[in-house]
């Protein structure tokens, strides 16, 4: 693209259609030069030729406001600071992935994987693996090759908007560098710090008297978060992409070749990225990667296997949150030796009481750890833990750091062995530990303080209600101040002026954030089904298996009544929990024992009475004849294995269950069906066989 004729004038000359041909001009030449400066180390001008294209740039903009480029090179410089980021719903979730920390999980991966498409030992299966990059991750939405949004992934279903935030890292290009951009092109990856930068940013903070990052990792995800994107401008994050979200047209064919081809649109290529065909050469890419990781410019935990074909992928789709097509081979724990100054027992919400190690500070992998787990009584038994043992403690990846060993030969003369308490030690109600479990509980339910907090700042959490403005540090304070005492009042409180009045009297709280808060709650009154069962705090009914309830009774209406039958003694209520796909006895069980507490029910209708719970609906209820049907498979099929059976069945709207009853309204018989087909002909459920049910999922 050729300078316009019209650069030589001054920028008062220059009129509207001018000076839009030549903010293009300006937008795709000062970009290049970022490519050639940043990415290549390869400058075609000197500094001052650059300053003066970013000049005019700038002087052209201030002249015409409202030709100001949605890819315009001053977002790079930052802008002034907003009041909040605003949500942002992701079109395809961001979710997690599985660990592995063993060459055997992954060896069971893979193995896993042939099962489920039924391949045998010798078919050919490739994999990308690439390294696990210790940073923050982050969605880019180009439309018709323009940056239009940035997200975090937040819960992995809504995020925060950081576009301002995105627009000043280097690495983001603006605008996709082709002529024929697709339609709608997500591009997800990873931001972070290098530790070079990392090391310069903690300097000057020290310099000028300012709290330091604790690692590169801490520092990104502050530097992304910023309100004011001039602050993430002036520190040096990076990006790098690792797979897609939302993309019109689809992506196909070979991820490998799509991370390659990423290049080609503007975006710096992952060097380290390896083709693998086996668990050997898996393995062997990340021992060589562990050998060299801290030779690297960027921090990694491990490394990421994937699935290369994208139609092999799709068939595997996820369970859960987790994709079953990839994992995260995760690097052999990091450890370090402090001493054990005390040992505490925290209370979670459920009851749980968890023995924690006081330690002496001490660093391990990069992070000042001060404490660490001791998960339990026999945990402490087993290894004789006591107060004033020098222990090594280890830190694997995010998880928490435990105490592995002791070291015996440096215990002091008199040193006691710990006992577990037999009293919650924030209540005082007795603890009881459970029958054939490790496990001691406190008896005080709602009663207990730690209990009612900790279940408040479950409930407001990320994963669960999401209320902004309100957690860890808000709960307690509230709660001491008797503003809140169970779910409900966080809903009743906005509605409340004597309440609001006594909030604004405590430290912390002025009009404008008691405004925002009240937004937040009120915005936060309409969720579906799945947020509001996660939100409970039930024992065991954590995402997924709320996901599983919600998908399975759909409304708020169906799921109180079909718990207070539970409750009540009814068979049938049981056998239709049952009968959910990955809903056990434990689950239901644990449901019988919330509901069965007037306490807990009372407390829960107040809180549903507040809200508007959204019903959940079918994935693909419009378009598909299997949505809202309850689906049996039994016997073994010959064209797919179960696994992809259910997956397939799932995807198209239905609910796939795992025993046969007056709900199921469509059985798929395999070859050697038994006692299942017996009991669908019984109660007169329409049964197929796998011909006819391949030719629905055909019709679908």
């Amino acid at each position: 693209m050729r300078r316009p004729a019209t650069f030589a004038l001054p920028v008062e000359r220059l009129t509207p259609q001018q000076a839009e041909a030549e903010l293009a001009w300006l937008a795709a030449e000062i970009e290049r030069h970022d490519r050639l400066y940043y990415r290549e180390a390869a400058p075609e001008i000197s500094d001052a030729e650059y300053d003066a294209l970013r000049a005019r740039n700038s002087a052209i903009e201030a002249r015409f406001p409202d030709l100001v480029r949605p890819d315009s090179p001053s977002f790079r410089i930052g802008a002034p600071p907003v009041e909040a980021f605003g949500k942002v719903r992701h079109g395809v979730p961001m979710l997690t992935l599985d660990n592995a920390y063993s060459d055997g999980e992954v060896a069971e991966f893979v193995a896993r994987i042939r099962r489920f498409l039924g391949m045998g030992p010798d078919e050919p299966l490739d994999f990308v693996a690439e390294p696990k990059i210790d940073g923050l991750s982050c969605a880019l939405r180009y439309e018709h090759g323009i940056l239009v949004r940035g997200a975090t992934r937040g819960d992995g279903f809504e995020g925060e908007d950081v576009t301002a935030n995105v627009r000043t890292i280097r690495d983001v290009p603006q605008r996709l560098l082709v002529d024929d951009p697709p339609a709608v092109l997500e591009v997800r990856g990873e931001v972070y710090m290098e530790r070079a930068d990392f090391e310069a940013l903690n300097a000057r903070r020290a310099e000028a008297g300012e709290p330091l990052f604790a690692n590169p990792r801490n520092a990104a995800a502050g530097s992304l978060r910023q309100l004011d994107s001039r602050i993430t401008a002036s520190r040096r994050l990076r990006f790098l992409p690792h797979g897609w979200g939302e993309a019109e047209p689809s992506v196909r064919g070979s991820y490998f070749d799509f991370l390659r081809g990423l290049e080609r649109l503007g975006f710096r290529a992952n060097p380290f990225i390896a083709r693998c065909r086996d668990v050997e050469e898996l393995v062997a890419y990340q021992r060589g990667l562990e050998a060299r990781r801290f030779e690297l410019a960027f921090d990694i935990d491990g490394v990421v296997d994937k699935v290369d074909r994208i139609e092999l992928q799709e068939r595997l789709g996820f369970v859960g949150r987790a994709p079953r097509w990839a994992i995260a081979h995760k690097f052999p724990a990091q450890r370090a030796t402090t001493r054990i100054r005390a040992i505490t027992v925290q209370v979670g919400r459920t009851g749980a009481m968890t023995p924690v190690a006081e330690l002496e500070p001490v660093t391990v992998g990069g992070v000042v750890v001060s404490r660490a787990t001791l998960h339990n009584e026999d945990y402490i038994r087993e290894r004789d833990i006591r107060v004033g043992d020098t222990v090594i403690v280890e830190r694997a990846g995010d998880v928490i750091p435990q105490v592995v060993a002791v070291a015996r030969e440096r215990r002091p003369p008199d040193s006691v062995p710990f006992r577990f308490p037999d009293r919650c030690p924030v209540c005082g109600a007795v603890a009881v530990r459970e029958p054939g479990g490790a496990v001691w509980r406190c008896t005080g339910g709602l009663v207990c303080p730690a209990q009612v907090e900790a279940r408040l700042e479950h409930l407001v959490s990320r994963a669960a209600f999401d209320i902004e403005g309100l957690g860890r540090k808000q709960i307690p304070q509230l709660l001491q101040a008797g503003l809140i005492r169970e779910p409900a009042d966080v809903f009743t409180l906005p509605k409340d002026s004597e309440r609001l009045a006594r909030l604004e009297a405590l430290e912390g709280w002025g009009r404008k954030k008691i405004e925002n808060l009240v937004r937040a709650i009120e915005g936060r009154r309409r969720l579906p089904l799945d947020r509001v069962l996660n939100g409970l705090g039930i024992r065991f009914v954590g995402e997924v298996t709320a996901r599983l309830l919600a998908r399975h009774y759909r409304d708020w209406p169906h799921f109180r009544a079909a718990m207070d039958r539970l409750v009540a003694g009814d068979k049938a209520a049981r056998e239709d929990l049952l009968a959910i796909d990955g809903i056990g006895p434990v689950v239901v069980d644990s449901l019988a024992e919330f509901f069965a507490e007037p306490h807990n029910r009372e407390a829960t209708d107040r809180l549903a009475a507040e809200l508007e719970v959204q019903p959940v609906e079918p994935p693909r209820a419009a378009a598909s004849a299997l949505a809202g049907k309850t689906v049996v498979f039994t016997g073994s099929l010959t064209h797919m294995t179960r696994a992809e059976a259910k997956a397939r069945a799932e995807a198209l709207g239905a609910k796939v269950a795992g025993s046969i009853s007056r709900a199921t309204d469509l059985v798929v018989a395999g070859a050697e069906a038994g006692s299942k087909l017996a009991r669908a002909r019984e109660l007169g459920i329409e049964v197929i066989d796998e011909a006819q049910w391949l030719e629905l999922l055909g019709a679908a």
